[in-house]
């Protein structure tokens, strides 16, 4: 959707915009932000600019500092971790819901989304949005779809994260595949192994982030944080 609208549809498009830009690393971790600049790139007045910078300082993805400007926010690698831990905590327990027999519509699009992973011609932008889909769906399918919303801030800020370490996709299908037989199987215990192991492979792309541009994140990050009190094999 175009900025170019009038009230409120075009602060939204602004907003998604610039969220879009901040998630994606287009807007750099710490980048100094301009109002007048911001406008002119997306063709509005300032004002939906000034409102959308203030809502995302609300998902602490932007700090507004007076009399000194506005700035991305660097990842603080302790918010990331209690995200991930967040995200663990009601997966794992949506997976106790999933019914004997599942929704065969639900069953069908996990496949055709698995089908989708697969294609050699996928970026990187492209696999995050097929992952989070298959998470969600895997919710859906324990009854839990409403579950996403919740979840959506924090794995923004996961993926925020590990978007300068993201390595392996081919990694991240096979444990995808896995997971769906063991849900699919009924076998919950080896399901929830699989998930917990899964979901934890996001630490590692965060801590190659941190390896390759410890600029992008807050002076009191460390990957200790990340790894307190968790076993996580990192990567090269």
């Amino acid at each position: 959707m175009s900025p170019r609208k009038g009230g409120g549809s075009s602060r939204q498009a602004v907003l998604s915009s610039l969220r879009r830009q901040i998630l994606g690393l287009d807007l750099e971790p710490g980048a100094a932000l301009s109002e007048k600049d911001l406008a002119d790139q997306l063709g509005v007045s300032r004002t939906p600019v000034r409102e959308s910078l203030l809502l995302l300082s609300e998902e602490d993805l932007v700090q507004v500092y007076p009399k000194l400007g506005t700035f991305v926010s660097r990842i603080d690698t302790a918010r990331v971790a209690d995200a991930q831990f967040l995200c663990e905590a009601v997966e794992l327990g949506a997976l106790d819901d999933t019914p004997s027999e599942p929704d065969p519509e639900i069953v069908a699009a996990l496949r055709e989304n698995l089908e989708q992973q697969r294609s050699v011609a996928l970026d990187r932008e492209e696999f995050l949005k097929l992952d989070a889909d298959f998470h969600g769906k895997l919710l859906s399918l324990s009854g839990h779809g409403t579950a996403c919303a919740a979840l959506t801030s924090a794995k923004a800020y996961l993926d925020r994260a590990r978007r300068k370490g993201f390595q392996d996709s081919g990694r991240l299908i096979s444990q995808h595949a896995a997971l769906l037989d063991a849900v699919l199987s009924g076998t919950v215990e080896t399901a929830r192994g699989l998930l917990r192991q899964h979901l934890r492979t996001v630490l590692e792309d965060v801590e190659r982030a941190f390896r390759r541009s410890p600029e992008y994140f807050t002076p009191e990050s460390s990957t200790a944080q990340l790894t307190d009190g968790r076993s996580v094999s990192t990567g090269p």
